[in-house]
C-alpha cells in the first residue's frame, strides 16, 4: 500500500484530502507542527488517517525541514502532500534533499515568488493577452478601488486583511496608509463588480494539465469581500484554458488556484486553496491524480469530471456572513441564503466520517486555554 504524507493537517482543506486519499486505498498519514496548533486539529479525527504524527516546532523554524525529512525518513518513499505554504516553500527551495526521501509535485521558488506576486502576474497577464483589472499609477479617477500590497501572504495577513476596497479619494489615502505598513507602493486596481469564481488545476512534471476544477462564490465573509463561506461547483471551460495558459507561462507544476471575478484574473494560489473541500463534496479526483503523478503515474486530462451544481458551506463563516447580511439590512441576499442552511453541503460534514466536524467545532466553540 502506497503512502501519502500530508501536512499542515490544522487546515480545514486537509480533511478533503485525507478522506478522498483514504477512500482511494493510500495510507494516509497526516502531520502537524505542534508550536502552530495548540489543539487536536480536526483531520487527526479522521478514521481515513492511519497515523497522525506531531511535527516537534513550528513550520516557520529553521530545522523545520530537518524535522520533516525525519518524519518521511520513517516510510518507504511516500508522496508528499503540502497543505501549507510554509511547507510547500521548505520543500521548493530543498527539493534535492527531499528528492531522496520522497516523491512530490511542487514548483520551483522563482516560480511562487512570481506566482504570489500580484503585480508580477498582472504583467504576465497583459503579455498574454488575459483579462485584469485596471491599475492606478496616481490618484484614482474613479471609485471604487481595491488597495493590496503585492503579495499580502508574505507579511502573514489573514485573506480578508490583503486588500482595502476604498470607495472615495478619502478612504483611498487611509488605505495607502494602512498598506503602506507592508509595501512602499501597494497596488491600486479598480474594483470588479461581478461574482468571484476560481479554476483549480493540477499540473505535471512535463507541463500537462492533469486535472481542473471550478466552482463560483455564492458569499463570502465578511461580505464587502472576504474568502468564500459558501461556494458552488461549475465548469467553465474558457476559465480552464486561461488558468492554464498563465500557469504554464511561469512553468508551474503542482496544485495551484487562479482567481477570478467578472471575468478578470484577480491572483493566484499557488497551492491548496481555501475552497478545496469541494473537491471532495464534488467528487473530483484531484487528491488522488496529485498523488499518481507524484508516484509517476499521471493520468489523461479528462475535463468536468466532477459534479456540477454542488454547493458547499463552511457552517460558521457562513453563519457569520449571513448574519452580516442582516446587520447591513440586506433582506433579499438573506433570505437567498436560507435554503443553503438545510441544502448545502458542509465543507467538514460527512456521514462515513463525522469526528472531524466535530471535533472543528469544539475547537472553534471552545477553545483551549493557552498557557
Amino acid at each position: 500500500m502506497k503512502t501519502v504524507v500530508v501536512t499542515d493537517v490544522k487546515y480545514r482543506s486537509s480533511v478533503a484530502a485525507i478522506r478522498t486519499l483514504g477512500r482511494a486505498g493510500y495510507r494516509v498519514v497526516a502531520a502537524q507542527t505542534r508550536a502552530d496548533c495548540p489543539w487536536t486539529p480536526p483531520a487527526f479525527a479522521s478514521r481515513y488517517a492511519a497515523a497522525r504524527r506531531w511535527i516537534p516546532g513550528a513550520a516557520s523554524d529553521a530545522r523545520y525541514a530537518d524535522h520533516l525529512l525525519n518524519l518521511l525518513e520513517e516510510y518507504d518513499a511516500p508522496a508528499l502532500f503540502c497543505v501549507g505554504a510554509a511547507t510547500l516553500n521548505a520543500v521548493s527551495w530543498q527539493r534535492e534533499r527531499f528528492k531522496t526521501l520522497c516523491r512530490f509535485l511542487i514548483a520551483s521558488p522563482g516560480s511562487l515568488d512570481a506566482l504570489n506576486d500580484k503585480e508580477t502576474v498582472r504583467r504576465r497577464c497583459l503579455s498574454l493577452k488575459l483579462p485584469v483589472p485596471l491599475e492606478y499609477d496616481g490618484k484614482p479617477d474613479r471609485f471604487p478601488v481595491v488597495v493590496k500590497p503585492r503579495c499580502g501572504e508574505k507579511f502573514g495577513l489573514k485573506a480578508k486583511d490583503r486588500y482595502i476596497i476604498a470607495r472615495d479619494e478619502d478612504e483611498w489615502r487611509r488605505a495607502l496608509g494602512v498598506m503602506g505598513a507592508y509595501d512602499a507602493a501597494p497596488l491600486v486596481q479598480e474594483y470588479v463588480q461581478g461574482a468571484g469564481a476560481g479554476a483549480s488545476l493540477l499540473i505535471g512534471r512535463d507541463g500537462a494539465l492533469l486535472d481542473a476544477i471550478c466552482h463560483k462564490r455564492i458569499r463570502e465573509y465578511p461580505v464587502t469581500g472576504g474568502p468564500s463561506s459558501c461556494c458552488e461547483s461549475v465548469y467553465d471551460s474558457q476559465m480552464v484554458e486561461q488558468a492554464y495558459s498563465l500557469l504554464h507561462s511561469f512553468g508551474f507544476r503542482g496544485l495551484a488556484m487562479v482567481e477570478f471575478k467578472g471575468g478578470k484574473i484577480l491572483e493566484v494560489n499557488p497551492r491548496v486553496w481555501g475552497s478545496f473541500p469541494l473537491t471532495e463534496k464534488a467528487g473530483s479526483r484531484l487528491a488522488i491524480h496529485y498523488a499518481q503523478a507524484a508516484f509517476g503515474t499521471p493520468a489523461l486530462y479528462q475535463p468536468n469530471q466532477y459534479r456540477e451544481g454542488v454547493r458547499m458551506r463552511f457552517l460558521l463563516n457562513d453563519t457569520a456572513a449571513m448574519l452580516d447580511l442582516l446587520r447591513r439590512g440586506r433582506w433579499r441576499e438573506f433570505f437567498a441564503a436560507v435554503p443553503d442552511c438545510f441544502f448545502a453541503e458542509e465543507a467538514l460534514s460527512s456521514w462515513s466520517d463525522p469526528a472531524p466536524m466535530w471535533r472543528y467545532l469544539r475547537n472553534a466553540l471552545f477553545p483551549p486555554r493557552l498557557s
